[in-house]
């Protein structure tokens, strides 16, 4: 939008019939002056650059078409000069000087501006540096319009930039907290930016240790609280700033940086804030602090503290400071020397040295210019002297084509000339100045200031102008001041909305003729003079913002003003409406300026909200009241924001501007715009105000805040705007001649003789004015002091009020003596009543004449009451509102309020635990694991009984259920019942069941330790509510006993009374500590202050106890019964026991009489007294004895159940302790597993960094590796290219003498000769002044260098190109083939140096990328390994879990207290672990045992079976040897049997049977050997299968085992040495071989008694007798 608007503009002023030119451009600077050469200084200033020549001081000035100019930089070798513009998008301008023709416009992508632009002075390189949001660093190329490579540092503010003069590849950008280096890396076509933070030191000076906070190596080892981590794991951070964080206490504030400045051997120095300098060597950016050689008192109390600017210079540099001095350093080592240089009348801002060194630049902060020339007379040259602040008001000096005036803030009016913009004179008001204005009729001006006074100047002789009046009109600032056209009235506007009307000629003394009265809100004032009329009109626009619209006030005054001002105005100076004609107008919408044409019948305005003028048609015929105005004509402008309207003076041109700071003039009839100027940009706020002199040539605009003032003039002008705008000016010239000579010769008079004209105030009273009045207050009023200044207004409102007293003076006399007399009487009347009585005395305020008065006192104190009781009230609501905080907090929260008991005669005190409801999310929270910690236990004991416990039961119970029931039943009593020590608290002791509660040696993940702390927190919450119950027991028991007591105290008390004893009676109370409750609620005689009773509720208080007491007496009746019953029997009816104590025998009538005048009855009536006094006296000592032993048991009775239920509250209170112990327990390990989850977070934190580290560096590497490979791939590619131009120079030199080989050979040596000259090029002569001023001397690798040393060369082969050098004899021909020969080759070599010199460069470029990527491979290697470490740590964490053991005193006990506390090689085993292995070894060693026992069986057995064989082979062979003889008989002993035998047949039948018996025998017995055999082999494979199951239990075992021992070899090898459960399992598979062995053994000797077995029982077999036939 703003584009298009601004091209529309353009075109339209480019098409125009007229335009305007700017002429000059007054400004000063800003930002920094910079040198375009030798002999031209540059600066911006609004939307332009001025160029100014130090040596004519003459400007040239370039405009930027697009807005204001941001920042500026200038090229001296190239002699061009850049700026930036400040609209969205911004753009670079590069333009040539002195031609000020564009080069090149750079367009990037910064959004917003440029903060700072620097040229290279080596290359045609260009650095940009811009602000929000891209903070983009970026270096062009500025010749070929490309950004070479770009950088961005987001929230980065950099303050300065520059290239290092010796070096274009490094810049430094340095902010008030950092200083970068960066460095600008190419390989052929491609640059690469990398950057070097400098580490500053510390305020104090000292250089600060900065520990690498990625992988610190320095952290300290907890080998108890698990492993030490960062600051950032420990903070949760995970991301990028992770590797830069610091806690607040590691933050040290370093040393600010101001300016810098580069020397020849590219170091750095660098000014600090706080008085440091620096120095930073080039090589290695190692930063030193340079000290000061205090050789020198200091003078004048010089305020240096910090460089607000450097320079280099040899041997140094030059610095400045705030005190307006310029200081030189002296630098030798690491130490420098202070030195004055220069005293400059101001703060030095900015220093520059010239090109040639020959001329220092000197810029103030008011952006005055002075240049310092080494060796020459004056030295100080003060080039441009800027003005005290930015232009407040502009105006021409009559007629407007000589002289203008400028006013600043300050109160500093300067003459500027029209020719040139030079200033003629300035004159020091030293005021705060808002506004200024010439006057048409005369060379004077009036200059309106805040304090509300008018000043006038004399400017008949504009060199020397003088300040000849003062007018104090108002206390209030004059905001306006405008003359109208003929220069006849000076109207005076201020802020309170009065209008001065002043006679504008200087010989009138500037009288004040009246004034106005407006609304406030003065937007403008605009007058019509025309040269024809007797009347001036005036109109002034004020806003209305109550209703959105505005309100123009329409007044005349007339020519004869001066002469009848009396008569218009009153005594106050007020002018009359009616006389003036004032009219009312309103407009429905708001206006932000308006003026009135020339003829008075319309008036134009700019709307304020839209972009739109607007006129508006004046009623002919007058009106009373508001006449409402409807827009009559509506044009569209171009403007934006709201704008301000002005006529030319003949009134033919309408002016307008607005904040876009475009100026357009229209014509006054048909608001057509005929030409349009941009002079100033919306980013200065636009133009402020403009001025147009009388012959409307002229033009000044004045900016808002760029503080520029533009002269701009007419280019092209039609003729007959011309021409109208000469003809009025020549006339009204001509009708004020007269005027103007008059008043023109009444200041040269008034100048001449100064001591005519004082510069007083024209109302300024002289003497005292003294009336005849009694009043003191009236004294008081009229009493002036002649010292001080009194405003217009407010005299002439003094001189009113002293002619209405002097009027009314008389009359005021007497009402005073009046009311005098009424003030005596009312006195008398006082002191009468101070001696009546109190009915009949009058209250004070009751003789108070003045009612109203008293009203309002009465008011005044009514109204302070109630403000009083409504701060008490909200005092009051505010505590009740704390307290009800507290209460809800500390009491009404409370499920169990918090209270205390206490014992009755120990001062022994038992407070329960106060409790809070739990919540919902927490009740639901614990029912989920209580939920999840059944299913968990459930599917424990199905997976025991399924998977662990199953197989041996169904293997085991037939042989050995005794001893697996015990040891199943031993293993349930195990898991069920954990001791105290290892479940780390007492909590079982209060009968709270813990069995869901996990093991600590169990508590490894996450879940299980949140959980845990869920069913701890309700252990507490069950261990204090089982306590509260105790105590709540108990607490009934105390209040049953105070009832008790009291109760048994009320029969003491009666004793007591009976007794007539002075004992105290003990009774017991509850005190606040034990009822809190009642601390909430406040008693009556708790409130020390008396209660404030209203005197109508005293007067029903005594009525109504009046009215009590009457009721009683009528309850009550008449009394005769009771006085009846006194008299007659002592006012009790029957005698009580208890009366007996009271009871009193009345001694008989006759006592009194002596003992000699007794009768006998008498005697024996006194007999029967005595006797009845002594049994009552028995009866007494009876009952007191009686009563005394009854109140002995009662308060034995009290005493004894007080202390028994001491006792029992003693025993409460070690409860108590018990449980606090038990709750803190469970809060400690409360507190340990929160412990490890935040280090389990942290840990998390940690890895979570490292793997997003890795990743950001494996991104780096890949980006590492492509730049490589590119790299790689661009050398080879050059490398071919330099190869090929090296092998066509080399074939042009070998390939010579073959293109000359038709020419005779000498010729051909000759020419070759000639091929390999080449012609000497001059190097640039150095001046030795030069040399000696300059301190980088030749600046290497200039482009523009080496251009202009390839023109000399070419110009020197064009000298040796010359027909003159040919050799005699040779062909021309063959010359001018030679010639371009010869060319060709000198142009080949001049780029192979090219080539060479970008070869080795990529060489270069590629080393450092190779030396990045390994810098890059080694942090990946190092993120790994400390990944591995973490992870390590971690595992070692999760493994070694912190329990809570539970010891007893003197359970542990060691000699001579050597307690070891070093345990970094041990491990805490679990309990269950030793017992189960101890188990294992004694049922493997039971095991064993038998095994050997049933060796040792089998080898007894074996010996045994030894020797019956050898004695039955013994036997055998007897009997073989008597077989052998039987056979050897000849007659067999059948044989012989047959023969001898009778009945041979019947015996061989017996035989027979008996062998068949033995056969039988025999075959049962084999049987039985058969079933034996078959039953041992059924008990071998019953024992082999229980083998095979405990083997395989036992590899089972061994895979656990073998993984828990591979885990823990790990863990070993981590911590060094071995572990104490390795070798327990080492020594476990020893046993474990051995009893491998051992089955073995057994196994063999099983085979070998099987076979010894059988060979037995063949043995056994021969024994039988063989039947071998005879």
């Amino acid at each position: 939008m703003a584009q298009s608007r601004e091209l529309e503009e353009r075109h339209l002023a480019n098409t125009g019939s007229a335009s305007l030119s700017v002429r000059w451009v007054q400004g000063f600077p800003k930002q920094d002056v910079h040198f375009v050469n030798d002999s031209t200084i540059c600066y911006p200033s609004g939307n332009f650059v001025i160029f100014i020549n130090i040596e004519t001081k003459k400007k040239t000035v370039l405009q930027c078409m697009n807005g204001i100019v941001g920042v500026v930089a200038t090229n001296i070798p190239y002699e061009v000069v850049a700026f930036s513009d400040r609209k969205l998008k911004p753009l670079i301008y590069v333009y040539s000087f002195p031609e000020l023709t564009r080069r090149t416009k750079l367009k990037g992508n910064v959004l917003l501006d440029y903060t700072l632009l620097s040229f290279s002075y080596c290359g045609t390189y260009l650095a940009s540096y811009s602000s929000l949001p891209e903070f983009e660093f970026a270096v062009w190329n500025w010749e070929s319009s490309v950004i070479l490579c770009k950088k961005s540092q987001l929230g980065v503010d950099v303050s300065q930039m520059t290239f290092n003069p010796m070096n274009w590849h490094q810049l430094c950008l340095s902010s008030p907290s950092s200083v970068t280096v960066w460095t600008v890396e190419r390989s052929n076509e491609e640059h690469y930016l990398k950057a070097k933070s400098i580490k500053l030191p510390m305020e104090d000076g000292s250089i600060f240790d900065e520990k690498d906070l990625i992988f610190p190596s320095s952290l300290p080892k907890d080998l108890i609280y698990g492993p030490v981590l960062p600051m950032s794991a420990i903070a949760g951070l995970v991301g990028k700033e992770a590797e830069t964080f610091r806690p607040k206490d590691d933050l040290y504030p370093l040393l600010h940086p101001t300016m810098h400045c580069w020397t020849p051997t590219n170091d750095l120095y660098v000014g600090c804030e706080e008085g440091h300098l620096l120095v930073i060597n080039g090589e290695n950016w190692k930063v030193t602090i340079l000290n000061k050689i205090e050789d020198r008192l200091p003078m004048d109390e010089r305020n240096f503290i910090s460089p607000a600017t450097l320079v280099y210079q040899k041997g140094g540099v030059l610095a400045s400071g705030i005190d307006g001095f310029v200081y030189s350093f002296i630098i030798k080592d690491s130490y420098y020397k202070v030195e004055d240089f220069l005293q400059v009348e101001e703060p030095v801002e900015h220093l520059m040295f010239s090109p040639n060194y020959k001329s220092l630049l000197i810029q103030t902060d008011k952006g005055s210019v002075y240049i310092y020339t080494f060796g020459e007379e004056p030295t100080l040259n003060k080039i441009l002297e800027a003005c005290d602040g930015k232009f407040q008001s502009v105006d021409f000096i009559t007629p407007g084509n000589k002289h203008c005036m400028t006013l600043t803030h300050s109160g500093e009016v300067c003459i500027w000339s029209m020719e040139d913009g030079a200033c003629v004179s300035r004159i020091y008001l030293k005021i705060s100045a808002t506004v200024l204005a010439c006057s048409p009729s005369s060379f004077s001006a009036a200059v309106g200031t805040v304090g509300g006074s008018v000043h006038y100047l004399d400017l008949w002789d504009t060199k020397s102008p003088q300040a000849i009046h003062k007018a104090f009109v108002s206390e209030s600032s004059v905001q306006h001041l405008l003359y109208d056209q003929r220069g006849m009235y000076l109207l005076v506007g201020t802020s309170e909305g009065y209008i001065f009307v002043i006679n504008a000629n200087p010989s009138s003394m500037f009288q004040i003729l009246g004034f106005v009265e407006v609304d406030k809100d003065i937007l403008q004032i605009s007058t019509v003079s025309l040269l024809d009329s007797d009347i001036v009109k005036v109109m002034v626009l004020s806003s209305l913002p109550q209703t959105g619209r505005s309100k123009l006030q329409i007044f005349t005054l007339p020519k004869i003003l001066p002469q009848v001002s009396t008569s218009i105005a009153d005594q106050r100076g007020r002018m009359i409406d009616e006389i003036i004609h004032k009219f009312l107008y309103e407009i429905e919408h708001p206006l932000s300026s308006a003026v009135l044409d020339f003829k008075s019948k319309r008036v134009y305005g700019f709307c304020k909200e839209v972009p739109y003028i607007c006129s508006y048609l004046l009623p002919e015929q007058g009106h009373s009241g508001i006449c409402i105005l409807k827009p009559h004509q509506k044009v569209q402008c171009k403007h934006y924001g709201p704008g301000m309207l002005s006529l030319s003076p003949h009134g033919s041109w309408l002016l307008s501007r607005a904040k876009c700071g475009t100026l357009c003039i229209r014509d006054i009839n048909t608001l057509e715009t005929f030409v349009s100027c941009r002079s100033h940009s919306h980013q200065g706020h636009g133009i402020q105000s403009v001025r147009i002199s009388l012959d409307g040539q002229n033009i000044l605009v004045n900016g808002r805040e760029d503080g520029t003032l533009v002269y701009l003039r007419w280019r092209r002008l039609g003729g007959i705007l011309s021409t109208e705008t000469l003809n009025y000016c020549q006339q009204l010239l001509t009708i004020m001649s007269n005027t103007m000579a008059e008043e023109n010769n009444y200041l040269s008079m008034a100048q001449s003789d100064s001591s005519s004209l004082v510069s007083v105030s024209e109302h300024t009273i002289n003497e005292n004015v003294s009336l005849s009045i009694d009043s003191s207050q009236e004294a008081l009023l009229l009493q002036v002091d002649n010292t001080k200044e009194i405003p217009w207004i407010q005299q002439k409102n003094q001189e009113a009020l002293r002619m209405e007293i002097k009027l009314f003076s008389n009359k005021r006399r007497e009402i005073k003596t009046g009311m005098k007399e009424l003030a005596k009487t009312v006195l008398n009347m006082m002191e009468e009543n101070e001696t009546v009585d109190n009915i009949a005395k009058l209250e004070q305020r009751e003789f108070g004449l003045d009612l109203e008065e008293l009203e309002r006192l009465h008011d005044e104190s009514e109204e302070e009451i109630e403000k009083i009781k409504k701060d008490v009230e909200m005092h009051n609501l505010a505590k009740r509102y704390l307290a009800e905080l507290i209460k809800e907090e500390c009491w009404n929260s409370m499920a169990v309020k918090g209270r205390a008991l206490k014992c009755f005669h120990i001062p022994c005190v038992v407070e329960n635990f106060p409790m809070k409801e739990r919540t919902d999310e927490e009740l639901k929270k614990l029912k989920r694991v209580l939920q999840q910690k059944k299913i968990e236990t459930e599917c424990l004991k199905l997976r025991k009984e399924i998977v662990e416990f199953q197989p041996t039961k169904t293997l085991v119970k037939k042989h050995h259920e005794e001893d697996d029931e015990e040891e199943e039943d031993d293993v349930a009593v195990k898991d069920t019942n954990l001791p105290n020590y290892m479940f780390g608290s007492q909590s079982t002791d209060f009968g709270i069941h813990a069995s869901l509660l996990s093991s600590q040696l169990e508590l490894h993940s996450r879940e299980e330790k949140i959980n845990q702390i869920i069913l701890l927190k309700d252990i507490i919450y069950k261990v204090k509510t089982a306590f509260n119950n105790e105590f709540d027991a108990a607490y009934k028991q105390k209040e049953f006993e105070i009832a008790r007591i009291k109760e048994r105290n009320v029969r003491i008390q009666e004793i007591i009374l009976d007794l007539e004893l002075q004992e105290p009676v003990w009774q017991p109370e509850f005190d606040d500590h034990e009822k809190p409750e009642r601390t909430l609620v406040v008693e009556n005689s708790e409130i020390a202050a008396q209660k404030y009773v209203n005197p109508w509720r005293k007067v029903k208080a005594e009525l109504t106890a009046v009215h009590i007491l009457e009721e009683g007496l009528l309850a009550r009746g008449p009394d005769t019964r009771r006085r009846a019953l006194m008299d007659m029997m002592g006012g009790v009816l029957e005698v009580k026991k208890e009366d007996i104590l009271r009871m009193v025998i009345p001694p008989p009538a006759f006592i009194a009489k002596p003992d000699a005048l007794w009768s006998e009855e008498e005697k024996k009536q006194f007999r029967d007294y005595e006797k009845k006094v002594k049994d009552l006296n028995e009866e007494r000592d009876k009952y007191r004895k009686s009563l005394e032993a009854e109140l002995r048991k009662l308060q034995n009775s009290i005493q004894e159940s007080t202390q028994n239920f001491d006792d029992y509250l003693k025993r409460l209170f070690q409860r108590r302790v018990k449980a606090e112990i038990v709750v803190n327990q469970e809060e400690l390990k409360i507190n340990n597993l929160m412990f490890s989850l935040l280090l389990d977070e942290e840990i998390n934190s940690r890895e979570t960094f490292l793997n997003n580290y890795l990743t950001r560096k494996q991104e780096e590497k890949d980006q590492t590796s492509e730049a490589i490979k590119k790299a790689r791939e661009d050398l080879d590619v050059y490398k071919e290219q330099y190869d090929n131009l090296l092998a066509e120079d080399k074939v042009l030199d070998r390939s010579f003498k073959k293109e000359f080989s038709e020419i005779p050979t000498h010729q051909v040596d000759m020419l070759y000769k000639l091929f390999k000259r080449r012609p000497r090029i001059p190097k640039p002569k150095v001046h030795s002044d030069a040399a000696s001023t300059v301190p980088f001397g030749e600046r290497p690798e200039s482009g523009k260098l080496n251009k202009d040393a390839f023109a000399q060369l070419m110009k020197g082969m064009d000298d040796m190109d010359n027909i003159n050098n040919m050799p005699e004899g040779l062909d021309p021909s063959v010359w001018e083939h030679f010639c371009m020969t010869r060319r060709v080759k000198v142009e080949n070599e001049q780029k192979v140096k090219q080539k060479a010199a970008g070869l080795v460069e990529m060489v270069a470029f590629l080393r450092r990328r190779v030396e990045e990527d390994d810098k890059v491979q080694q942090e990946i290697e190092k993120v790994f390994q400390e990944l591995i470490l973490l992870q390590e740590e971690k595992v070692k964490f999760q493994l070694n879990l912190t329990i809570q053991i539970l010891l007893k005193q003197g359970q542990v006990e060691l000699e001579n207290f050597q307690l070891f506390l070093e345990y970094s090689d041990a491990i805490l085993i679990n309990k269950h672990i030793i017992e189960d292995l101890n188990s294992v070894i004694r049922s493997q060693g039971h095991k064993k045992v038998t095994s050997m026992m049933e060796s040792k069986d089998i080898h007894k057995g074996i010996f045994q079976i030894e020797w019956e064989h050898k004695k039955m082979e013994m036997e055998m062979e007897d009997l073989n040897q008597k077989a052998w003889d039987i056979q050897m008989l000849f007659f067999s002993r059948e044989r012989q049997k047959y023969l001898s035998e009778p009945n041979y047949e019947t015996l061989i039948a017996v035989q027979i049977g008996i062998m068949e018996e033995t056969i039988a025998v025999l075959d049962k017995t084999h049987k039985k050997n058969v079933e034996n055999c078959k039953n041992l082999l059924k008990k071998l494979v019953k024992f082999g299968n229980q083998k095979d199951v405990a083997n395989y239990t036992l590899s089972c075992n061994l895979r656990e085992e073998l993984v828990a021992v591979s885990e823990r070899k790990d863990i070993c090898h981590a911590l060094g040495p071995k572990l104490t459960c390795e070798k327990i399992a080492k020594k476990r598979y020893e046993n474990m071989m051995q009893q491998q062995k051992l089955t073995n053994i057994s196994k063999e000797q099983a085979e070998q008694i099987l076979i010894l077995q059988a060979e037995v029982e063949r043995l056994r077999m021969k024994t039988f007798p063989a039947l071998v036939p005879m």
